[in-house]
C-alpha cells in the first residue's frame, strides 16, 4: 500500500467544513481527508511526467464536499471551475434521477416518437439492408432520446479534482467525464452499470453490423494528468452477457469501463478492478493519423482485470506501460481477446501474469488491431490451480497468425514508483491490494 498519512492529518481534520448532524455518519475521518490531499507519487507512471498529478490536494475548506445525490455531485465536481477541490461520495448515487432524486427509467428518458419496437421494424436488415447505417424519423427520435438520458448521466468533472468513495460508496448508471481538464484524481470508487438505453445499430460495423452503446463509466477525452486508483469497475447486475440479440447481434448496453481518447495524455492507472464487463479500456479512439500522435502515454500497473471481455486495454498511437497486472480469464463464453495492438501503438508489458481456463488458448490473448510490434518480458500464465510458467505471449500468437509482430515496441520506461514485481508475486499482491476498499479510511 502507498497510503501516507503525515503529521498533516490534524491539520486536514480541521480544514473539514462543518456538515449536518444527519450527514455524521458519512463524514471523512482524518485519514479520509490525508487521503485527499496525496498527490500522485514522483516517478509514478505517465502522470507523474511534467507538473505530476496533484489534483484537488490544495482545496480549502469552503471546496470540500460530501455528496449523496447526483445532483449534489454535479455541483460539487463544478465542470467549469479550475479551483482545486476534493469530492467525497458516501453511500450509492444513482445518475439516473430526477431533480427530487427519484429514479428514471429509459421510458422516461424516451422521446415520444421512439419505439424500440419500431426502431427493429424499420432497421431489420432485411428490410433496411446493411449498406448505409440508419437514418430518418425513428433514428433521429432515437438520437433525441438519447440526449435525454445523457443530460442526466453524463457527470463533467472539472480541473483541479480530487473525486474520492467513502466507505462502500459507489456511482451507479453515471458516466464521469474528464473532458479537456488537467489534473485529476479519481480513488477508492466504485463506479457501475452505465447503461445506455438507447444503442445505435450500426449494420456496416463488422461482417454482420453491431448495437453500439454511448456511455463509459468513466471517460477521458482530451483529458491530461489524470490519476485514477484503487477503484472498482463493473456492469453490476446488468451484465452485457444477459442482453437480448437482436438482428443477430447483442443488444450491448455498454461501452467501456475506462477509457482514454481525442489526444488525452500522462495517465496513471493503477490498483484498480475491472470485472465483468465487455469493452473494458479503449486507449486512443481512431486510426487517423492526427492530434493523438505523441500523447495517449498511459501506465496501468497492479490491477486486476477479471472476466473482462476485451480491451484489456486495445490500444492506438500510445506509449503504454503494463506492468504487474493480473489477468484472470476462465469465461471462455464471452472472451474475445486481451492486449489489442492497434495503429502505431507502442505497448511494453513486463512482468504480468495470466491465470486462464485450459479452453483459452495463450493464442488468443494478443489480437492484431494493425499494430507492428510491441515489447514483452516476463510473462507467466497458469491454467487453474497448475504449476505457473513462463510463457511469451506475442511467441503463442506469432506461431498461428501471420504476419508476425516485433518484439520491440521502440521505448523503455522510465516513470515506476518502485520495483517490478516478479510475474509470480502478482496474483496474490494484486488480489489483496486492487479495487475500491482495499485502503483503509
Amino acid at each position: 500500500m502507498r497510503l501516507r498519512i503525515p503529521l498533516a492529518i490534524a491539520l486536514a481534520a480541521a480544514l473539514l467544513p462543518a456538515l449536518p448532524a444527519s450527514a455524521a455518519a458519512d463524514t471523512p475521518s482524518a485519514a479520509a481527508l490525508a487521503l485527499a490531499r496525496q498527490t500522485l507519487p514522483a516517478n509514478d507512471g505517465w502522470a507523474s511526467s511534467g507538473t505530476g498529478t496533484t489534483g484537488g490536494a490544495a482545496a480549502t475548506p469552503d471546496r470540500i464536499s460530501v455528496v449523496r445525490t447526483r445532483d449534489e455531485l454535479v455541483a460539487a465536481l463544478d465542470a467549469t471551475s479550475t479551483v482545486p477541490r476534493i469530492v467525497f461520495v458516501a453511500g450509492t448515487v444513482n445518475a439516473n434521477v430526477d431533480a427530487a432524486n427519484k429514479p428514471l427509467t429509459c421510458a422516461d428518458y424516451a422521446d415520444p416518437e421512439y419505439s424500440l419496437d419500431a426502431y427493429l421494424a424499420a432497421y431489420d436488415p432485411a428490410v433496411w439492408g446493411r449498406a448505409t447505417r440508419p437514418s430518418g424519423p425513428l433514428e433521429e427520435a432515437r438520437v433525441r432520446s438519447a440526449r435525454n438520458q445523457s443530460a442526466r448521466v453524463q457527470l463533467k468533472v472539472g480541473a483541479n479534482t480530487t473525486i474520492v468513495g467513502l466507505r462502500n460508496a459507489r456511482i451507479i448508471g453515471g458516466n464521469l467525464l474528464v473532458d479537456r481538464v488537467d489534473n485529476v484524481i479519481i480513488r477508492n470508487l466504485t463506479v457501475e452499470d452505465s447503461a445506455d438505453c438507447f444503442p445505435a445499430w450500426d449494420p456496416t460495423d463488422g461482417a454482420a453490423g453491431n448495437w453500439n452503446s454511448l456511455y463509459d463509466t468513466v471517460t477521458l477525452t482530451g483529458a491530461t494528468h489524470v490519476w485514477v486508483d484503487h477503484s472498482t469497475f463493473s456492469d453490476g447486475n446488468n451484465r452485457d452477457a444477459n442482453q437480448p440479440l437482436h438482428f443477430g447481434r447483442p443488444y450491448q448496453a455498454h461501452d467501456g469501463a475506462l477509457d482514454v481518447i481525442r489526444a488525452s495524455d500522462l495517465v496513471t492507472i493503477s490498483y484498480n478492478t475491472f470485472q465483468e464487463h465487455d469493452k473494458t479500456m479503449l486507449i486512443g479512439s481512431t486510426n487517423t493519423v492526427g492530434a493523438d500522435v505523441g500523447k495517449l502515454r498511459v501506465t496501468l500497473h497492479h490491477n486486476r482485470f477479471a472476466n473482462v471481455g476485451q480491451r484489456a486495454p486495445r490500444i492506438r498511437f500510445g506509449q503504454v506501460d503494463l506492468y504487474n497486472n493480473y489477468f484472470y480469464a476462465t469465461d471462455e463464453d464471452d472472451y474475445s481477446y486481451s492486449w489489442g495492438i492497434g495503429v502505431y501503438s507502442a505497448l511494453y508489458a513486463e512482468n504480468n501474469f495470466v491465470l486462464r481456463s485450459a479452453d483459452l488458448a495463450l493464442d488468443e490473448f494478443v489480437y492484431d488491431w494493425g499494430g507492428t510490434a510491441f515489447t514483452e518480458i516476463g510473462t507467466w500464465s497458469t491454467i487453474g490451480t497448475q504449476r505457473p510458467t513462463a510463457v511469451s505471449l506475442r511467441a503463442a500468437y506469432n506461431a498461428t497468425h501471420d504476419p508476425d509482430l516485433g518484439g520491440d515496441a521502440g521505448w523503455v520506461p522510465v516513470l515506476r514508483a518502485g520495483p517490478v514485481l516478479p510475474a509470480t508475486e502478482v496474483p496474490a499482491a494484486v488480489t489483496a491490494s486492487a479495487g475500491a476498499g482495499k485502503i483503509r479510511i
